[in-house]
């Protein structure tokens, strides 16, 4: 353990900022990071033992103790459960002889539940030593322990063969389909590698600066920041070090575009890092990708490696002297809320990944307090199809405001899940009539942290101006039970992905959590659903965007469902303890061998 630990230190060349890659190969090495390696890599980066213990605890995927062999984590998102997770949580159990949250006895396999995988078009699925097995059912569990018991190589128990696209690439070799339904000019495969290279080398970076700016794209990840803007802060912000990040931490449940465009076009989201640099005189570029995708991390390399041979990464780029940039891949350990980007930068850097109080803004003061840029992988995309084409052709689509187009990930009660990509300016309706969604009862727009619509809504716009959207859509038909299935599901998301770094955010899910069981229970009144709001508006004390929105799922389920809460209530009552008292002293009543006079009295 001594010598293996060490020698990954080495690897990293015992740089305490990369000690994300650190951990990771030593959770890789030993299935989880044991307190010996713990210690060593303290000493070895004069860290104190409890800096390594918080960023260890801090991540979904890192283990301080075993979890077996075959570790397996299975989503508990909302798609898993309407496509039938219970069922497949039920057969695991059985098969392996342990509990969800533990493991077998023989140490072979551990069971655990995790947060939304990117594959919400094709549940229920899980992980298994980083391979990912989409569409399960009870059967195909009984066939994966089988070969698990039988010590079968990951590899073989891949039997329902690879998914399309990339996904059958040698590198990849993975079960997981594209699913693209519906393509435009960004996911348009007629794309020649490194052109835009060689147009924006043509161009002073002012030039290529301005050009981003008069497409008057925003940025894709959600906010819907000016990208132009964003670039020029950079650049003109002071120091010679800058830094482009591509955020690839799509961690809001529904969403999976991200996953399809690194499988099937990563050279365009590289390249469209490499013209963001040269724009903005970066020549260090990462791409921060989610541990889920791990999958990819051999195919991403090879892509990197193949630009480098072309000469599109390293020194004069393209043959313009100066223009020199290289990028690096660092896959995070689970932690959704690093999909902010100060939470993001400070995970690179090897720490917990807490949002940063702001200002300072990345542009000014980001990674290694360097001036840096934070784009969404679509947009990186999108910056490559403005540049071999033009601000004025990118302004031509979509609307006004939102100009250009938009990557959809479509999922729940429909026909036809996957990625679509649409005009800004798209209707609701039409993307129900799109994906074959008949008669649905609601829409969620944007994730958990968007607001879901009932149909009285549905002939709103997907636009900055209306219906923004990271690119998230999931339709629930009449047969769900919104309050339970939904609202509580993405409640008890935020609880666990929370950092904890600020009181509402640590405090106020678990509240709303407790609150909402009252009222699904049919134990709520009149108070609990005013609390609910009023509890709701605390959380935007929150330091970032994720924990101000984090009671989303709540106040837009009031605002747009209210009937159904409203139905649930007691319409007769002032006050509602929530405790019963029979039940309460029911299994002392029992383990003394009496029978509670107060239920002779009650019920008498």
């Amino acid at each position: 353990m001594v010598n293996a630990t060490e020698k990954i230190l080495a690897q990293f060349n015992h740089d305490r900022t990369r000690m994300m890659d650190i951990l990771l190969a030593v959770q890789q090495e030993f299935r989880y990071i044991p307190r010996e390696s713990m210690v060593i890599i303290a000493r070895a980066l004069s860290l104190s033992l409890v800096d390594v213990e918080q960023k260890v605890s801090f991540y979904h995927f890192f283990a301080e103790q075993p979890r077996g062999r075959y570790t397996v984590y299975l989503n508990n998102s909302v798609g898993a459960n309407m496509n039938g997770r219970q069922k497949i949580v039920e057969a695991f159990e059985r098969e392996a002889n342990c509990k969800f949250g533990s493991v077998s006895r023989d140490g072979l396999i551990g069971l655990f539940d995790t947060s939304c995988i990117g594959m919400n078009d094709q549940e229920p699925a899980a992980i298994i030593n980083d391979r990912v097995f989409t569409r399960l059912t009870p059967y195909r569990v009984r066939q994966l322990v089988r070969d698990i018991r039988a010590g079968k190589p990951m590899a073989e128990m891949m039997t329902e063969g690879f998914g399309d696209g990339e996904n059958s690439n040698d590198l990849i070799r993975s079960m997981v389909g594209n699913n693209i339904r519906l393509k435009g000019p960004i996911l348009d495969e007629n794309y020649k590698i490194g052109a835009a290279i060689k147009k924006i080398a043509q161009m002073s970076p002012e030039q290529v600066i301005e050009m981003v700016k008069d497409s008057n794209i925003r940025g894709r990840g959600g906010a819907g920041f000016p990208t132009g803007l964003k670039w020029e802060f950079c650049r003109r912000a002071a120091g010679t070090e800058k830094y482009i990040f591509c955020n690839a931490d799509e961690g809001e449940p529904g969403t999976f575009k991200d996953r399809v465009i690194l499988t099937q076009f990563p050279r365009m989201v590289f390249e469209g890092m490499i013209i963001a640099g040269y724009a903005v005189g970066a020549t260090h570029g990462i791409l921060y990708v989610r541990h889920e995708y791990r999958y990819l991390q051999q195919w991403l390399e090879s892509v990197l490696d193949g630009a480098r041979r072309k000469s599109y990464l390293g020194k004069s780029i393209a043959g313009l002297e100066g223009f020199d940039f290289d990028i690096r891949i660092q896959f995070g350990a689970g932690a959704y809320v690093c999909g902010e980007e100060s939470a993001l930068i400070e995970s690179a850097e090897g720490k917990r990944g807490e949002p940063r109080d702001r200002p300072p803004f990345p542009v000014e003061k980001g990674y290694m307090d360097k001036p840096t840029v934070v784009n969404n992988v679509e947009t990186f995309c999108s910056v490559v199809k403005i540049a071999l084409n033009g601000g004025e052709w990118y302004r031509s689509l979509g609307t006004k405001d939102s100009t250009g187009t938009k990557l959809l990930s479509i999922s729940g009660d429909c026909m036809h899940p996957g990625v679509y990509e649409i005009e800004w300016g798209f209707s609701v309706n039409d993307m129900l009539d799109m994906v074959g969604a008949y008669d649905p009862q609601a829409v969620q727009v944007g994730g958990p942290s968007g607001s879901i619509i009932g149909p009285d809504e549905f002939g709103r716009t997907l636009s900055f101006s209306d219906l923004a959207t990271g690119g998230s859509l999931m339709i629930f038909g009449k047969q769900r039970d919104l309050l339970r299935d939904v609202v509580l599901n993405f409640t008890e998301f935020f609880i666990e992905e929370s950092c904890g770094a600020c009181t509402p955010c640590r405090v106020v899910p678990v509240l709303l959590k407790a609150k909402l069981e009252k009222i699904i229970a049919g134990r709520g009144i009149m108070k609990d659903l005013n609390d609910l709001s009023a509890w709701s508006r605390l959380m935007k004390a929150n330091r970032c965007g994720l924990g101000q929105t984090a009671s989303n799922p709540v106040t837009s389920s009031i605002k747009n469902f209210r009937h159904l809460y409203i139905e649930r209530l007691h319409q007769d009552k002032d006050y509602e303890i929530g405790f019963d008292l029979d039940r309460a002293i029911q299994d002392g009543a029992h383990a003394a061998g009496r029978k509670p006079a107060l239920t002779e009295t009650h019920h008498g």
